[in-house]
C-alpha cells in the first residue's frame, strides 16, 4: 500500500442490497437536505392525505423523466418482507386464541377429507391447500373481511377452490353447518337435496353460502379485476354505493400460469382500482412439483404486478427471521435470500435443521456465525411468512389503506403445513388419507384435547378421525363470532335482497312486430332496435349493461354514444377524432356502456359480474354482451359455464353468426357451432331467431323469466345475423308458444302435389323459402314451412319428456313437443341452418317422419355468401335436391327428377354461383 493511499481515508462498508429496486448503496452527500425533502414530504402526507401525496409523487416522478433524471422503475425487490419490523402495526387480536381457533380449523378440514377418502366413500377432495394458506385467511376472517350486514355493503371475497375443506370447517366451528353435514363432503344426493356439501365453492349447488365459483383455475383472476370494476360502475352511475366495499380474490402460485390470472391485470391498474386485494398464496407448489424450481416464482410475480403498476407486498419471512436480518450488516444474509431457488426451499422444508444449516447457512462464513446459537430445530423452525399471523395482518392493513393502486400480497407458505405427513412434498396436493399415526401426530401438533381412545372409539365406529368443536360457550367459538358480529355476520354467505322490477310492456316491441316493409334488416339490426327501446324504459332503462368487446359501430351502436356514453371512470379527456359527428366516441364516469376493448374473457367477466349484481349488491342489472358469435362460446365457454355456476343471468348475443354470413372474414371467424357449446350449459336458453317478430317474443320472455316475478337463473344466448332480409310483419294468430318452445309453423301450401316440410332455423329461413317457390314452380311439390327458433330448447324437452316416462311409467307418456308438432304432417321432413349438421340433428329421435338434415360442417372460407352455401350444399339448390331425393326414396317421385335437378343446379360446384350478387357488409 502506498504512503498516498495510507492518507485517504476509510470509507465504511454499504452493503450492497436493492432495496424498493433503487440502489442504496449510493452515498447521501447532503443528508441535511435529505431530512429536509423527507420531513416535507410527512408534512404533506399529514396535513393533506394519502391521495394529494400520491398525487406529488406521481407529478414529481413525471417531472424526473422530463429532466431525464434516470430514476429507475421498481420492478423487484429483495426476497424479504416489504414491510419492516418497525412499520408492523400492533396484532389488535387474541393471539392465544386466534392460534386455537386456527388449529380447531386446521384439524376439522383435514378430518373432513380424511372421512370423506374412508374405505367405500373415498369421493376426494384436497387437504394440503388450506393448511397453507390458514393464517390468511383467519387474519381476515377475524379483522378485515365485512359481512352482508356491514352497513358498507359488505366486501366480495374469492375463496381458492381447493381451500374450500377451511371454509367449511369455520362454517362447522360457527354453528352454520353441523357435524352430519360435515360428514357427507362430497355427497350432494345420495342423502337427499340439500344434506351434502360440494366439493368446491358452488353457489348454484349451495345457493345460500357460495357466492363466487372460483375452482376453475385462473378465473378468480380476471373475474375479481372486472367484480371491482363493476362496484365502482355501480357507485359512479349513482345505482349504489360501493365506497366501503372491497373485492378480496385468494390464488395460487401455480394458478398464476393460466392466463386469465395475469391477463386483465393491467385493467385493475389502468382504472386504480385500490378496492381490490389479491392475496397470492405462494407455496412454491403446484399440483405435481414445483412451480419455477429453478426460479423464484415471488420475484416473478412481483415483477409482473409492479410492471402493470399494482402495489405489492410481499410477506415472504416470519418474525423469527427479523433478527437475523438486523444482524445482516454486510447483506449475506440477503443475498443468500435472493440467490436460493424456489426448488431448494422446498427441500429445506422438509429437511430438518442440521441440513438447512449445511446447505443454507454454510456458504459463507458471516451466515454460518448468524445462527452458531441457534438449534438445529430452531432453524427446522424457522417459518414462512405466511404462517406468520402478524405479517399477515400488517400486510392486509397495508393494502386496505392503500390509495390509487391494486394491491397483490404475495405470501409464501408451505403446502400442507402443520401435517407432517404432507407438508413440502411434491405429492402433497394427491395425498387425500391420513394414517392413524399421521393423524396422531397432526393431533399433537396442533395441542388438542383428542385423546388415544378418542380416535381409537372414532375409527373403530366411523373408519375414520372424529371432528372436534370446544363448544358454543367457550372462549374460542365465543371470539369468533363477536369478531364476525362486528364485522358484519358469517361469511361466505349469499343473499338476494334485490326489489322486483317493472318490466316494459307490450308496447316495446310493436315496432319489431310489425315488420321491416319494403326494407330489409338483420336480426342484429332487430336485436339492437329493441335494446335502444329498453334503454329508454322509465324502469329498467337505467339498469341495462350494454357490453361489447370493441365492436359496438359493428354491430350499430354507435347511435348510443352520444346519449348512453361509454363508462370511463377518468371521462373524456380528450378530444375525439370524430367529435364534429353526430355519432361521435363520447366517454364519461357515469358512462352507461362497457367498452371492454379486444377482450372477450374481459367482457364475460363484465357480464358475470352485472348479471350476479341482484345478489352481490341487492340491485338487479341487466347485462347485454353483444360479440361476434364465433368469439364467444367457444372462446369463453368455461367463463360462461362459471357465470351459470355464479346464478348469472342476463343476455349474450352472439352477432354475424352461421358460417357462411361472415365468409369475408374466412375461417376462424365462420361460426358453425356455437350452439352446440351451448347446449352443454344447462343454464343457457339458445335462440336462432330468422324474424324480426321472433325476436321480439324471445327477448321478451327472457327479460320475464330472468328478471319477472321467478326470477329463473337461466341465461339467454340469441344467435343474430349481418344479413339483411326482408322482415315480415307477425302473423295473426302467431304461435307464440310454439316459437318460445322451438318450432312454429310459418307457412301451409295450397297446392296439390307431392308435400315435403321444410324447416330453417335463423338465417336459413329463407333458403327454405326460396326451395318451397322453386319446388312448387319447377317440380311440382308442395312445401309447408317452419320456422326453428331452437334446436336446443326441443331437444331439450324431448330429453325431458324421456326423464319424466323413465321415472313415471305409471302415468299416460309424456311426448315431447317436436314430436307433437310434426305428428300427422304429410312428406319427409327437411331442415337446414348455418350450423353443422350436429345442430338439427339434435332432434332426430324424435321427429315422427323421415327427417334430413343439411349443415354446414367443416372449416369455415373466404368468399361471397351464394359460394359458400353452395360449397357447403346449404342453399335453396341445395335445399330443392335434398326434398326431392327424401320424396324418390319415399317412392313418390323418379329418381330421374333428383339426377336431372342436381344437374341443373350444378350442386357441389360453387363455380356455378360465382356471378350472384351478395347484400349486406362483411360484418
Amino acid at each position: 500500500m502506498t504512503v498516498t493511499d495510507q492518507t485517504q481515508p476509510e470509507r465504511p462498508h454499504i452493503p450492497s442490497v436493492i432495496h424498493e429496486g433503487l440502489p442504496t448503496q449510493l452515498p447521501d452527500i447532503d443528508p441535511e437536505e435529505t431530512l429536509e425533502w423527507l420531513g416535507s414530504f410527512d408534512a404533506l402526507l399529514e396535513g393533506r392525505g394519502r391521495d394529494r401525496a400520491r398525487y406529488v409523487m406521481l407529478r414529481l416522478l413525471e417531472r424526473a423523466r422530463e429532466k431525464a433524471v434516470g430514476v429507475p422503475a421498481l420492478r423487484s425487490t429483495d426476497y424479504i418482507n416489504t414491510i419492516p419490523p418497525e412499520r408492523e402495526p400492533w396484532f389488535p387480536g387474541d393471539e392465544q386464541v386466534e392460534r386455537r381457533i386456527r388449529a380447531f380449523i386446521r384439524w376439522n378440514a383435514a378430518v373432513m377429507v380424511s372421512r370423506a377418502n374412508r374405505k367405500g366413500l373415498e369421493v376426494g377432495g384436497h387437504i394440503a391447500t388450506y393448511q397453507s394458506s390458514a393464517s390468511l385467511y383467519e387474519v381476515g376472517f377475524n379483522h378485515f373481511f365485512r359481512g352482508k350486514d356491514h352497513p358498507g355493503g359488505g366486501d366480495q371475497i374469492y375463496f381458492q377452490g381447493h381451500a374450500s375443506p377451511g371454509i367449511y370447517a369455520r362454517a362447522f366451528l360457527e354453528g352454520r353447518l353441523s357435524e352430519v353435514q360435515m360428514d357427507r363432503f362430497r355427497q350432494e344426493a345420495q342423502h337427499g337435496a340439500g344434506e351434502g356439501l360440494s366439493s368446491y365453492p358452488h353457489p348454484r349447488l349451495m345457493p345460500e353460502f357460495w357466492e363466487f365459483p372460483t375452482v376453475s383455475m385462473g378465473l378468480t383472476g380476471i373475474n375479481s379485476i372486472y367484480q371491482a370494476r363493476f362496484n365502482r360502475y355501480l357507485h359512479n352511475r349513482g345505482i349504489k354505493d360501493t365506497s366501503q366495499q372491497r373485492v378480496w380474490a385468494f390464488l395460487g402460485d401455480g394458478e398464476m400460469a393460466e392466463p386469465e390470472s395475469l391477463g386483465a391485470i393491467r385493467v385493475a391498474a389502468r382504472e386504480e382500482l385500490d378496492n381490490l386485494t389479491w392475496v397470492i398464496n405462494c407455496n412454491l407448489q403446484q399440483l405435481d412439483g414445483p412451480v419455477t424450481g429453478n426460479g423464484k416464482i415471488m420475484q416473478e410475480l412481483e415483477s409482473n404486478f409492479r410492471g402493470a403498476g399494482w402495489n405489492v407486498i410481499k410477506v415472504v419471512w416470519g418474525r423469527e427471521w427479523d433478527e437475523l436480518l438486523a444482524r445482516d450488516v454486510d447483506g449475506v444474509l440477503v443475498n443468500k435470500m435472493n440467490s436460493t431457488p424456489d426448488g431448494d426451499f422446498q427441500t429445506y422444508s422438509v429437511e430438518d435443521g442440521a441440513y438447512t444449516r449445511e446447505h443454507f447457512f454454510s456458504g459463507d462464513p458471516r451466515l454460518r456465525k448468524m445462527v452458531e446459537h441457534m438449534s438445529d430445530k430452531q432453524i427446522e423452525k424457522l417459518p414462512r411468512g405466511g404462517h406468520d399471523y402478524r405479517k399477515v395482518y400488517a400486510a392486509f392493513e397495508a393494502a386496505t389503506k392503500h390509495v390509487g393502486q391494486p394491491t397483490v400480497i404475495l405470501a409464501k407458505t408451505v403446502k400442507g403445513w402443520t401435517i407432517d405427513a404432507l407438508e413440502g412434498k411434491n405429492a402433497t396436493h394427491q395425498m387425500k388419507k391420513l394414517t392413524p399415526e399421521d393423524i396422531k401426530k397432526f393431533r399433537d401438533r396442533l395441542q388438542l384435547p383428542i385423546s388415544d381412545t378418542d380416535l381409537e372409539r372414532s375409527y373403530a365406529e366411523t373408519g375414520a378421525p372424529p371432528f372436534f368443536h370446544p363448544g358454543a360457550d367457550s372462549p374460542e367459538i365465543t371470539y369468533m363470532m363477536e369478531r364476525r358480529a362486528q364485522l358484519g355476520g358469517s361469511i361466505p354467505r349469499r343473499v338476494n335482497r334485490s326489489k322486483n322490477l317493472v318490466l316494459p310492456g307490450d308496447d316495446a316491441y310493436k315496432d319489431l312486430k310489425r315488420g321491416s316493409g319494403k326494407n330489409k334488416i338483420a336480426t342484429t339490426m332487430a336485436v339492437v332496435r329493441l335494446l335502444k327501446e329498453w334503454m329508454r324504459d322509465s324502469e329498467i332503462g337505467k339498469r341495462i349493461v350494454p357490453i361489447a368487446p370493441d365492436e359496438y359501430r359493428t354491430f350499430g351502436m354507435d347511435a348510443m354514444f352520444p346519449s348512453a356514453k361509454v363508462y370511463n371512470p377518468g371521462g373524456q379527456q380528450y378530444e375525439a377524432v370524430d367529435r364534429k359527428l353526430l355519432l361521435a366516441y363520447k366517454e364519461s364516469s357515469a358512462g352507461q356502456m362497457l367498452h371492454e376493448g379486444i377482450s372477450e374473457a374481459g367482457a364475460l367477466a363484465s357480464a358475470t359480474a352485472a348479471g350476479t349484481a341482484y345478489a352481490t349488491h341487492g340491485e338487479h342489472m341487466i347485462p347485454f354482451y353483444i360479440f361476434y358469435s364465433m368469439f364467444g362460446f367457444q372462446r369463453t365457454g368455461d367463463s360462461i359455464w362459471a357465470m351459470a355456476d355464479q346464478l348469472g343471468r342476463g343476455f349474450l348475443v352472439g352477432a354475424t353468426a352461421g358460417r357462411t354470413t361472415l365468409t369475408g372474414e374466412g375461417l376462424q371467424h365462420a361460426d358453425g357451432h356455437s350452439p352446440l357449446i351451448a347446449a352443454t350449459n344447462p343454464a343457457v336458453v339458445h335462440y336462432d331467431p330468422a324474424f324480426a317478430y321472433e325476436v321480439a317474443h324471445i327477448m321478451q320472455n327472457g327479460l320475464e323469466r330472468m328478471y319477472g316475478a321467478d326470477q329463473e337463473n337461466v341465461i339467454y344466448y340469441l344467435t343474430v345475423y349481418n344479413e339483411p332480409v326482408s322482415q315480415p310483419a307477425e302473423p295473426a294468430g302467431v304461435d307464440v308458444n310454439g316459437i318460445l318452445k322451438g318450432i312454429h309453423k310459418v307457412s301451409v301450401a295450397e297446392g296439390t302435389g307431392p308435400r315435403v316440410q321444410l324447416v330453417g332455423s335463423g338465417v336459413g329461413f329463407p333458403w327454405v323459402e326460396k326451395a318451397a317457390e322453386m319446388l312448387r314452380e319447377e317440380w311440382g311439390v308442395q312445401a309447408d314451412l317452419w320456422s326453428a327458433t331452437s334446436w336446443n330448447e326441443l331437444a331439450r324437452d324431448a330429453i325431458a319428456a324421456e326423464e319424466f316416462n323413465l321415472l313415471n311409467p305409471e302415468q299416460a307418456p309424456r311426448l315431447p313437443y317436436v314430436t307433437q308438432a310434426f305428428n300427422g304432417v304429410e312428406g319427409p321432413v327437411v331442415a337446414v341452418s348455418d350450423f353443422q349438421r350436429a345442430v338439427p340433428l339434435q332432434i332426430a329421435k324424435w321427429v315422427p317422419a323421415d327427417y334430413r338434415v343439411l349443415g354446414t360442417d367443416g372449416f369455415g372460407f373466404a368468399d361471397t355468401r351464394p359460394a359458400a352455401r353452395r360449397q357447403f350444399n346449404v342453399d335453396a339448390e341445395s335445399v330443392v335436391v335434398q326434398a326431392l331425393l327424401a320424396l324418390a326414396d319415399a317412392g313418390e317421385i323418379s329418381v330421374d327428377k333428383v339426377i336431372e335437378a342436381k344437374n341443373r343446379y350444378k350442386l357441389g360446384d360453387a363455380t356455378a354461383v360465382s356471378g350472384v350478387a351478395q347484400e349486406g357488409g362483411d360484418a
